[in-house]
């Protein structure tokens, strides 16, 4: 292996140490105090010297105020470093990554000694009251830097943005809480005071402060989400694993189909309200007075319960019935402040999206009027659903739903100043019909005003030639000059049709043309933003298209048209074209396509237009733009399907008409939701292909064998 090769991953294994010495020295001290004390293969409880190093309420009554240091770098079995190095590495790696080595070790320090002396302080006033738990827990010890650890995960979690922070808080708070109320060990209460100080002080602390709005539909679903899976854990806690919490001791008697049958209820119950249906939400609630009654009655059955020696103490029954009875109170209140955000109807076919559906024809007159972008023309396709957004209807989105997913198509319609606010209105009505929401393909305009919190991914590469002066002069036009040479030499004259008016004899070429290029793909025609010979027909479209003095065709190009802002008049106004559809038949005229695209050039600048688009490959991305996770996951998708449809070799072949570039951008809410628009994106590019044709296709992929700079098959843009 090269230096090239070795060196990147050198370079940020070093970089790496460089932000971490503080996690790297503790998880190094760690081990070397579990090395030289054999507690990385016996349990550090059993010794005799444990209590002199852990900590607990009898260390700090006894004046071992030291165990405050020494207890961070001892556990108290072995089995405990599985899960402590990874809390540890995670959190205080993190928290360094961003705060620095010495705020980092102030943090940890800080979550620990409050973690400690506030469990000690609970159980100094709590053991006396005869609390079996709190009676417990005053003679036990405890060793680790978890609570440490904690801390700093919880400040680094204050770092991530909306609506990550939310959820990461969500999740560690039903984790502590479930632990403390159920296990009930000294850690889990050090625990639980550790956090719940952390917590506070992340949102009080300027640094780390953060503006708090009213949940969003999606942010109460999945408030709700968790409150049911933390109920449905502790259901599962309380029916298969013993414990002795404060809330009394539980030993377990259930089958496993009392368990199965209320893990499966809850589940359906958890993934219907993370979807807002409304049935989920009626049964929500139905549960939950079900569980009111059961308890209530349980209660109130005690006294009759022992009477018969059905159970040994009142706490079997509490430690059953009121932490549930609590969550269960709480998911109450929540569904029903949230009750908007449950309105989904469980049978598709009654889903609506709340907004008036629009017709292509009121589609076409409101682009005609506002402008559009360079693919707005692809949303009057068939396949696409429309609907009216923004200040009185006045804007409009198109949109395709696959997967549970509402792909807007390119930019939306909107008047001046006013494609946020169609934007916002698209985003809400998909979430209230249960739909995920995303756009796809917006231009940079867009992607300065899209809703608050959500991210954009570059997807492709828009490619403009500018018209105005254009003349395919020196060197840089030198392959285009040659194919139109060429072509006066060998006879091929170029025409532009509206294929709809076109003779029998050339639609039935191009039909042939289409049909051979697309049989030896061996997958479907891929749609979307990629038009076949149906769009091609719309009369709105030009069609370029290549004949030699024969009549045969050798290639065709289709045009799409681009509108600008109405003009003071109302007259709509055609602004620049956007080439489609592209197919060359095998064995013609070889630079066919630079042919076609420069004299298709020539004759909309004569004409006076601003502008042609090439358009964009799908999965293509500025060379000189920063790749990002999600960018990286793209870029692969990108090179398993290169071989099949060349999107990156048709770009490639592009640059020879020396366009300028402008990004298009996947608009999507945070990357929770990437998996599902994958899927709804594979299925809008390919809505009539199997699972078995891309799995033909994929196994039948051969290295590519055309020319550099040229696509093995011209597909469309």
């Amino acid at each position: 292996m090269t230096d090239a090769g070795v060196q990147p991953p050198v370079v940020r294994a070093l970089a790496l140490v460089r932000r971490t010495p503080f996690t790297i020295a503790f998880v190094a001290a760690m081990l070397i105090v579990g090395a030289t004390t054999g507690t990385l293969t016996s349990a550090a409880s059993d010794q005799l010297w444990y209590p002199n190093v852990a900590t607990g309420l009898p260390s700090l009554q006894d004046g071992r105020w030291w165990t405050l240091l020494t207890s961070p770098f001892f556990v108290d079995h072995p089995f405990v470093y599985l899960t402590l190095l990874p809390l540890v590495i995670g959190g205080f790696g993190w928290a360094e990554w961003r705060f620095g080595a010495l705020r980092t070790a102030g943090l940890a320090l800080a979550g620990h000694v409050v973690g400690v002396l506030g469990a000690a302080g609970i159980l100094l006033l709590l053991a006396p009251s005869g609390w079996p738990w709190a009676a417990r827990l005053a003679g036990d010890y405890d060793a680790g830097a978890s609570c440490a650890a904690l801390t700093t995960l919880v400040f680094a979690i204050a770092t991530l943005p909306a609506p990550w922070r939310l959820r990461a808080r969500i999740a560690i708070g039903l984790w502590v809480g479930i632990s403390v109320l159920y296990l009930g060990h000294l850690a889990d209460l050090e625990h639980s005071v550790s956090i719940v100080a952390a917590l506070l002080a992340s949102g009080w602390l300027p640094a780390f402060r953060h503006p708090a709005g009213r949940p969003s539909v999606r942010e109460w679903r999945l408030i709700a989400l968790a409150a049911m899976i933390a109920i449905g854990a502790i259901q599962l806690l309380d029916l298969v694993i013993p414990f002795r919490g404060p809330l009394g001791e539980n030993d377990p008697s259930a089958g496993v189909v009392d368990v199965a049958i209320d893990v499966v209820v809850i589940l359906l119950l958890a993934n219907g309200l993370r979807r807002g249906f409304r049935v989920a939400w009626i049964g929500a609630l139905v549960l939950a007075f079900f569980n009111f009654v059961g308890g209530a009655l349980a209660i109130a059955l005690i006294p009759l319960l022992l009477e018969f020696d059905l159970i040994d103490s009142e706490g079997e029954i509490i430690a059953l019935v009121v932490a549930p009875g609590v969550l269960w109170i709480a998911l109450v209140g929540l569904l029903i402040a949230a009750r908007g955000a449950f309105t989904v109807p469980l049978r598709r076919s009654r889903r609506s999206l709340g907004a008036r559906g629009l017709s292509r024809d009121e589609l076409i007159e409101r682009l005609q009027t506002s402008g559009g972008g360079t693919i707005s023309w692809m949303t009057t396709w068939d396949g696409n659903r429309r609907i009216a957004a923004g200040p009185e209807g006045a804007g409009a989105v198109a949109y395709q739903d696959h997967a549970g997913v509402a792909i807007g198509l390119g930019d939306p319609v909107a008047p001046p100043g006013e494609m946020g606010a169609v934007l916002a209105e698209f985003a809400r009505t998909t979430e209230r019909a249960g739909l995920t929401p995303c756009v796809f393909s917006a231009s940079r305009e867009v992607d300065a005003v899209r809703p608050e919190g959500w991210r954009s991914v570059i997807v492709a590469e828009d490619t403009l030639v500018d018209l105005p002066e254009l003349q395919f002069t020196g060197k840089a036009w030198g392959a285009v000059r040659t194919a139109i040479n060429r072509a006066k030499r060998e006879g091929i004259e170029f025409q532009l049709v509206r294929l709809s008016e076109a003779p029998w004899g050339v639609l039935a070429q191009v039909r042939a043309i289409s049909e051979q290029w697309s049989g030896d793909k061996g997958l479907p025609e891929m749609r979307f933003t990629l038009g076949t010979v149906e769009e091609a027909l719309d009369p709105e479209v030009w069609v370029g298209i290549a004949v030699d003095e024969g009549g045969n065709l050798h290639g065709v190009t289709s045009w799409l048209p681009v509108y600008g802002p109405a003009g003071e008049d109302g007259t709509p106004r055609v602004v620049g074209w956007t080439l489609d559809l592209m197919r060359r038949r095998d064995g013609g005229f070889g630079p066919v396509m630079e042919f076609l695209i420069a004299s298709s050039a020539q004759r909309f600048a004569e004409q006076g237009y601003q502008f042609v688009s090439l358009s964009g490959a799908p999965l293509v991305r500025p060379e000189d733009s920063e790749a990002g996770p999600v960018d990286q996951v793209l870029e692969r998708i990108g090179g398993l399907i290169e071989p099949l449809y060349g999107f990156k070799s048709l770009h490639r072949f592009k640059q020879k008409f020396n366009p300028r570039s402008e990004p298009l951008s996947l608009l999507y809410r945070d990357e929770g939701d990437l998996p599902r628009i994958g899927i709804a994106l594979t299925r809008a590019y390919l809505p009539d292909a199997s699972l078995r044709d891309l799995a033909a296709s994929a196994a039948a992929i051969q290295p590519a064998s055309s020319p550099k700079g040229r696509p093995a098959k011209e597909t469309a843009s």
